[in-house]
């Protein structure tokens, strides 16, 4: 079904990075700006990112030996150093993910700019040098964003739907490689329940969201695609979740031939074989076009 499939190190039949949006409490404020110190419920639920979920999942990843991709907004990385600290300790990749939970689409392009320097700024106070990767809060990716993260040399960005496996997005002042995902693969529509953030799905056993990704899974091993999944520490941290989404790793470890990977990782292997000419990737130019479209125009009947 893959027209065009990469090359996966060491004969691998798939890739597959479990990647960790570790929002914390920056949405309980971003999205309820005035009254965000009166949500104590959400708050104690969002913080178990980083009082509990992040050292539990660091903890067993350390058991598996596997390092995996954090992505971060600016503003908990100020907020909650120790947990960055923790994951750089135990060789995991930080990325950024806004400064606070912002979603760049709904903003002017001034101010995106203005928040993606902040985040930039704090990345490189706690971690240091340029962060190698971007995640569009809520996947809220913009007709700027591409340009903005071009000028500031990210690696990858892995915010967009648009393929199974890499492809390579153009703009007027360069090109970005794009780690897309898609929302089968992202926890928060499977289990995510608060009324603050007004998402309220059923909530179910963690095996109906399993079988979902492990379908993803099995459909990307077989054809040679590649698998990033977007968890929150705080949604599947929980022990339940956790329990599920770790039989499911060890599920994909038992199938074989599987490249478990950082985003970062990915985005190196495949820039080396573009280099190397021994892979080309699709290319998409943004943005796609300007709204209104002319065609909506009676003019243009």
């Amino acid at each position: 079904m893959i027209e065009n499939p990469v090359p996966w190190p060491n004969g691998a039949r798939c890739a597959v990075a479990m990647t960790w949006d570790v929002d914390v409490d920056s949405g309980v404020n971003v999205y309820n700006p005035d009254r965000g110190d009166t949500l104590v419920c959400s708050q104690s639920q969002t913080r178990y990112d980083v009082h509990v979920a992040v050292p539990r999942i660091v903890k067993e990843l350390k058991k598996l030996d596997m390092r995996q991709t954090f992505f971060i907004p600016g503003w908990c990385i100020e907020k909650y150093p120790a947990s960055i600290d923790l994951l750089l300790a135990a060789g995991h990749e930080v990325a950024l993910h806004g400064y606070l939970h912002e979603r760049p689409n709904e903003q002017s392009a001034e101010d995106e700019l203005y928040w993606l320097e902040r985040c930039l700024d704090q990345y490189r106070k706690r971690v240091g040098g340029g962060a190698p990767g971007w995640r569009a809060p809520s996947f809220a990716f913009s007709k700027h964003s591409l340009g903005y993260l071009v000028q500031h040399k990210f690696s990858y960005d892995s915010s967009l739907m648009g393929d199974d496996v890499p492809y390579m997005l153009r703009h007027a002042n360069g090109t970005l490689l794009e780690l897309p995902t898609d929302m089968t693969l992202d926890d928060w529509p499977h289990y995510m329940h608060n009324r603050d953030f007004r998402f309220t799905m059923p909530i179910s056993a963690p095996s109906r969201a399993i079988e979902v990704m492990r379908a993803e899974f099995d459909a990307a091993w077989k054809h040679g695609g590649m698998w990033i999944s977007v968890w929150h520490p705080y949604v599947s941290g929980r022990m339940s979740r956790f329990e599920a989404a770790l039989e499911l790793l060890d599920y994909m470890q038992q199938k074989g031939k599987v490249w478990f990977a950082t985003t970062a990782e990915i985005a190196q292997h495949v820039k080396g074989l573009i280099a190397s000419k021994k892979w080309t990737p699709r290319e998409e130019k943004l943005p796609a076009y300007e709204s209104p479209l002319p065609e909506l125009s009676k003019k243009s009947a």
